[in-house]
């Protein structure tokens, strides 16, 4: 450990802390210490100091990533995997009818099931369907696999498209920032947490699909990351509230209760994953949180399908 810099005169006036006799007004961004222009280097955000950078370095020798995570060589294989499985389903539903095929049907998240029967209608009778009728699954019936296929659904092409794109966009920075596994709890958990308020708000005998939930909870993890390194936020909660505008004013075509789950989850996992003291117990504190966090889920999950069945 490096002895303490000598202490200039109480001035009053904001001084380097290596540089006792130079004013200066700007602070390192990760330990906060006034520091003068000879003193700041460039970081991925503002300006650190000397001390902070040579510690960064030994993270990143050590293939940590800031959070604690293995760094990974490829920032963006985790996101073209989840990419890969979402296009091949959204194809295989294409080719089997779209919302009228019943591969749609087994994996959509549906609270409650029903069934069809002849001129489009259909009856709230769970698993006793009438003769000639077709039933469409609902967790309640037992279909408990929809919490998750749900996030894999899709059928429109923009829906799709634009899911993608922001995983695209959005999972390798993340990746980069907490590692592989980290942010794979984060994917999958915040989908949960999204499936877990549709079974709560959303329409009982509806069908709700895709990878939103998910989604937000990556936009979610970005807004608290960019916070804790100090980075301007507004960008990113400008991109969120749009987001959520178009949720609401579609209201009617889009499920607010998977986006807004998917939002809290990720808000939540990425608050563990950041804010998860430093030092060797730093992942044990951040899987004891993120366990906390999917007991939480899946007990709200739980607790639903007893009360509908």
């Amino acid at each position: 450990m490096s002895e303490p810099y000598p202490q200039g005169p109480q001035t009053g006036v904001p001084t380097c802390y290596r540089h006792p006799g130079r004013e200066s007004y700007i602070r390192c961004q990760r330990c906060d210490r006034t520091i003068c222009p000879d003193c700041m280097r460039d970081a991925a955000v503002g300006f650190q100091c000397v001390e902070c950078i040579k510690e960064g370095a030994k993270t990143t020798r050590s293939g940590r990533t800031a959070y604690g995570g293995l760094r990974p060589t490829d920032a963006s294989a985790t996101s073209i995997g989840l990419i890969v499985i979402n296009v091949a389903v959204w194809v295989g539903i294409l080719a089997t009818g779209g919302f009228d095929g019943r591969i749609f049907d087994w994996l959509a998240l549906r609270p409650d099931g029903l069934c069809l029967v002849a001129g489009g209608a259909y009856e709230t009778s769970g698993l006793s369907c009438p003769q000639g009728g077709a039933l469409l699954p609902g967790v309640a019936d037992g279909a408990y696999w929809q919490v998750v296929t749900s996030m894999f659904t899709h059928v429109a092409v923009w829906h799709v498209a634009f899911n993608m794109f922001a995983l695209w966009v959005l999972g390798p920075q993340l990746e980069l920032a907490v590692g592989r596994a980290r942010f794979l709890a984060l994917y999958f958990i915040s989908g949960l947490a999204g499936s877990a308020l549709v079974l709560w708000a959303g329409p009982q005998y509806g069908g709700t699909h895709g990878a939103s939930g998910a989604i937000f909870g990556l936009m979610g993890a970005l807004l608290i990351v960019a916070y804790k390194v100090g980075g301007d936020v507004r960008g990113i909660m400008t991109w969120i509230g749009i987001n959520f505008l178009i949720t609401f004013v579609f209201i009617n075509n889009i499920s607010w209760q998977g986006h807004l789950g998917g939002f809290l989850g990720g808000l939540a996992v990425a608050g563990v994953l950041v804010y998860a003291p430093k030092g060797p117990q730093r992942t044990a504190y951040q899987v004891a949180g993120l366990s906390g966090i999917a007991v939480i889920v899946v007990v709200a999950i739980i607790t639903r399908i007893l009360a509908l069945a």
